[in-house]
């Protein structure tokens, strides 16, 4: 078990490892295994390159994200230049559907709304914007609806996924499927275990929502 500091400079030494945050100034404070970063980052993609740095450092097992995006004025513009350019993308990227979302840009803010098939086709709508310029961050209200699909179907694909994965220890985690809503329950070693659990259950198709409450521990 890391104490407070040597977690806390293990998630300063990933930042400062990671191309994408290396020159980023952010405080970390660490305490009984959650980590919290503060401060300001230049972009939307660094304050998402932060967090991924800081849930890749074994002994995280919560992660508490108090990052502002201050973009540089070179970087600014106005909502309607950035709507424009999100529709564009969300349109050029093929994995995107064509129609049933709806977005709004609100002080650099983008919100997604609408329905899509997947989880999958949902990731894909904010994917394809989160790295223009000018966006400030990201709230994804799209719902997935997707085609009929079994409970009992949904649960045996995703318990398999789980086996097939190398870094993951299925025999410690839990399924349990109902009308689209998935729980996850069990314990894992770190936090990109349960990331990876949960990005494995949300591949299913035929998943709507998911309530993981896998605990990190040893």
């Amino acid at each position: 078990m890391k104490s407070n500091s040597e977690l806390q400079q293990d998630v300063i030494d990933e930042l400062r490892w990671d191309p994408s945050t290396r020159d980023c100034e952010i405080g970390v404070a660490a305490r009984d295994g959650v980590v919290t970063l503060s401060g300001e980052v230049a972009s939307y993609a660094q304050k998402l390159a932060a967090e991924s740095a800081a849930e890749r450092v074994a002994g995280v097992r919560a992660l508490a994200e108090d990052l502002k995006v201050r973009l540089p004025s070179s970087m600014e513009r106005s909502d309607t230049d950035l709507a424009h350019a999100c529709l564009n993308a969300l349109k050029w990227d093929v994995d995107v559907p064509e129609e049933g979302l709806q977005l709004k840009v609100e002080n650099g803010w983008v919100t997604l709304e609408g329905s899509v098939g997947t989880h999958f086709q949902r990731q894909a709508a904010e994917r394809a914007v989160r790295y223009l310029t000018g966006v400030k961050g990201i709230i994804n209200h799209a719902l997935v609806k997707p085609s009929g699909v079994s409970t009992t179907e949904v649960g045996r694909k995703i318990k398999a996924a789980l086996h097939r994965s190398a870094e993951l220890d299925a025999s410690r985690i839990q399924v349990e499927a109902h009308d689209g809503r998935v729980t996850l329950r069990g314990t894992v070693r770190s936090w990109a275990e349960r990331t990876d659990a949960e990005r494995a259950a949300w591949s299913a198709p035929g998943v709507t929502a998911i309530d993981d409450q896998i605990v990190v521990g040893v």
